[in-house]
């Protein structure tokens, strides 16, 4: 599993409330989400996004509450990753469950500018940053984690499995 696209970067202890607003938490769709997605810490971050795209961020990312609206918002929005030095456990495992790819790299985060043109390899554990020619190791998921990305989800790996087609 490969992602391509351009990176938003953002700082230290990204919290729950700036990925999706409280505010908005009254609507369950998953595209309404989406549409708030990053608003409080970047106004534009919705309007520029692509398909594909990458957020990387500091320490702590995905801190405060444990709601799935969070990762879900980036999901939809069409982010394909999130690069983090850290993130907070409860996102981490949110993040999984929805089939949001997500990967610790403290190397590339420091180096990786707004814009920047990425490619992560999951299964690889690579992160290759084509506009300034540098690739980053960092630990590849394990091909439990990878079949349930691919699965679009814990929801899907598990209706898989019960199928027998996993």
């Amino acid at each position: 599993m490969i992602a391509h696209g351009k990176a938003f970067v953002y700082g230290n202890n990204v919290d729950t409330d700036v990925i999706i607003p409280a505010r908005y938490l009254n609507n369950s769709d998953p595209a309404a989400l989406a549409s708030h997605c990053m608003e409080d810490i970047d106004a534009a971050f919705i309007t520029e996004v692509a398909q594909g795209d990458v957020i990387v961020a500091g320490k702590n990312f995905g801190c405060g509450s444990s709601r799935e609206h969070a990762p879900l918002a980036i999901k939809v929005a069409g982010v394909s990753c999130v690069i983090a030095e850290t993130f907070a456990r409860i996102f981490y495992r949110n993040a999984i469950n929805i089939g949001l790819p997500i990967l610790e790299c403290p190397e590339a985060v420091k180096e990786i500018k707004k814009g920047d043109q990425l490619e992560v390899d999951f299964a690889a554990g690579t992160i290759t940053n084509k506009t300034q020619g540098k690739t980053y190791e960092t630990q590849p998921f394990p091909p439990f984690i990878q079949a349930i990305v691919e699965a679009d989800g814990l929801v899907g790996w598990a209706k898989k499995e019960l199928e027998g087609k996993a």
